[in-house]
Formats: structure tokens, C-alpha cells, sequence
């Protein structure tokens, strides 16, 4: 029987195991030249714009910036702060994040185009944060009360949302998707932590398998969270898929144990950072194959062995 390329090419175009298998990803550590010591990389849209920020916030002020691969950082502090971070972005190029003013109060913020804007919750006066934002400019973050515990909220347009759930006790809302599904995480005490999904008003506890700490930072709009866990080994990132509720652990080959994914656009890249063995944080991008070059490169092994049988049967 005579077999076609087009046909190979069919059967793997219908087979499923490429996306039930783990991705295999490949890394690019990231350093901000203006503090080799300290680079964290926090959001990530789908053009492949990057939010994030330098310095520890100790000896280097938190500064925040955009970046453009492989090095155009382009910086974005909020006017008259002592620190800005910036955490998210969407698909317009907006931003969300923080920034601290000279008394030490935490704001949360935006920025749409060359405008910022500050945004306080207002049951607080100490801290607000904003650390994800959606294509419809709806933002998810938390503020703090006077005991020191986080209250989640999602933000549009000056209107604040509270999220609330059994057995919250201090949480904090994290990234939110544009069908306005949210993520974050719990922490019933000080040393223990549970990430959370909310779809639609319906929760759902994320714990990665042997974690003793987890937290969801991220999602995007194909079904897939991200975070940072904690196990007898380390700190590790996360991919978790909601279709079928697995999780792939994912670490830099230079952070091995000291890895945390913050972000994830729909095109499955990564975003976060690690701790290298010199005590530096390293922000890194992990990208996974597009689906046209995993099965570019399946058909072209098929056509090798296609040709390579002719070749026996001649």
C-alpha cells in the first residue's frame, strides 16, 4: 500500500499526544544592566511584551520597566515615587502594578498609553496593589487591613469587586483573564498557602502535587495558570491546565529549586524569575515550540522515513 506525505502530515495534524505530553521549553535569562543583581520579569502579553522591574528594593529602589526582546527596556516608574513595579500587561500594551510613595504608602496603579493613574482601595490607607489586568482594563489585585491581612479584588473603571470564598482568610488576587476568571492564592497562616481558580463564581483549590506552598500568579485565555510551589527540594513554577487539571513542573536549568513563573500569554511563553548560586535574581522567558514547528518538524521526520522506505523498496 502506497502512503502520501499529505497523509502522514493528516494523521498528525488529528493525533493528540503532542499536547498531552509535558512541553519541552527552552530558556533565556534576562538582567537589566542597571542592576545586574536583581531582574524580575512579571507579565508577559501576546506580542511578547514584558512587564517587570529592578532592584531588590533595598539597595537598588524597586524601578519598573517594559521590555522588548532580547534587550529594549524601556522604563516605567509612576511620577514622584520612591518605587514603582509593573506587574502586568495586556494585549494593548496597558499596564498595572504599584508604586510607593515618599511616606511609604503602597498605591496600586495604571497606565494606558502615556497616562498613569493612582488607584487606592478605599477601605485602606496603607496598601493597594494591582498585579494583572485583562484586554478590557479590568485589573485584580488586593489591599491590606490593619491586622496585616490581604483582601482580593478585581478594578474596572474606578469600581472595585471583592472576592470572597469559604475559608479565605488573607488572599490575594493575582491575574485575571478576558472571560474574567481569576486566580491567586490563600494563606490560612503565615506559612502555609493554597492557590485558587475562580471561574464564573466557582472555586477551585490549586495545591501542586508533594507542595507544602502554593501560589497561582498567572493565566491566560487558553486554560492555562501558572505559579510558584514549594516542596522538600525547593521553589519550583508551575503550568497547570484546566481542561484536565494536570501540572507540569517547570524549572530554569540555572535555578533549579529556586524558580517562580508570574506570567503566561496565550501562546504558552513564560515568564519569572530565578535565584542563581551567586544570590542574584535572574529574570528569565521560557518558550515552548508553536504547534506549526512541532509538527514541521514530526512531518519532515515522516517524509525522512517515507523517503528512506522508497529508497529499501527500490
Amino acid at each position: 500500500m502506497k502512503t502520501s506525505l499529505l497523509s502522514v502530515c493528516a494523521v498528525l495534524a488529528l493525533s493528540t499526544p503532542i499536547s498531552a505530553s509535558p512541553v519541552t521549553y527552552s530558556f533565556q535569562s534576562v538582567i537589566n544592566p542597571a542592576d545586574t543583581a536583581f531582574t524580575q520579569l512579571l507579565g508577559i502579553n501576546n506580542a511578547g511584551t514584558i512587564a517587570g522591574y529592578f532592584g531588590d528594593g533595598t539597595i537598588v529602589p524597586n524601578n519598573g520597566f517594559t521590555l522588548v526582546l532580547p534587550s529594549s527596556f524601556t522604563p516605567e516608574n509612576f511620577p514622584g515615587s520612591v518605587q514603582t513595579q509593573v506587574v502586568g500587561i495586556n494585549n494593548a500594551g496597558e499596564t498595572v502594578g504599584f508604586w510607593i510613595d515618599g511616606a511609604g504608602v503602597t498605591h496600586g496603579f495604571t497606565k494606558i498609553g502615556a497616562t498613569f493613574s493612582s488607584v487606592d482601595n478605599p477601605f485602606t490607607t496603607t496598601v493597594t496593589q494591582l498585579l494583572g489586568v485583562n484586554d478590557a482594563g479590568r485589573a485584580a489585585g488586593y489591599w491590606t487591613d490593619g491586622a496585616g491581612n490581604f483582601h482580593p479584588f478585581t478594578w474596572l473603571g474606578g469600581t472595585f469587586t471583592p472576592i470572597s470564598f469559604s475559608g479565605l482568610v488573607s488572599s490575594q488576587a493575582t491575574g485575571v483573564n478576558n472571560a474574567g476568571s481569576v486566580v491567586g492564592f490563600n494563606m490560612p497562616t503565615g506559612l502555609t498557602s493554597d492557590g485558587f481558580l475562580d471561574i464564573g463564581g466557582v472555586f477551585t483549590k490549586l495545591d501542586a502535587p508533594g507542595s507544602v506552598f502554593t501560589q497561582a500568579l498567572g493565566l491566560n485565555n487558553a486554560g492555562q495558570v501558572v505559579g510558584t510551589f514549594i516542596d522538600g527540594t525547593g521553589m519550583h513554577g508551575f503550568v497547570y491546565s484546566v481542561a484536565d487539571g494536570t501540572y507540569q513542573t517547570v524549572d530554569d536549568p540555572n535555578g533549579i529549586g529556586t524558580t517562580t513563573i508570574n506570567g503566561i500569554n496565550d501562546r504558552g511563553q513564560l515568564v519569572g524569575f530565578y535565584v542563581d548560586g551567586n544570590d542574584n535574581t535572574i529574570g528569565f522567558v521560557a518558550s515552548a515550540p508553536e504547534p506549526g514547528s512541532v509538527l514541521l518538524t514530526l512531518s519532515g521526520v515522516m517524509l525522512a522515513v517515507l523517503l528512506k522506505s522508497r529508497a529499501r523498496r527500490a
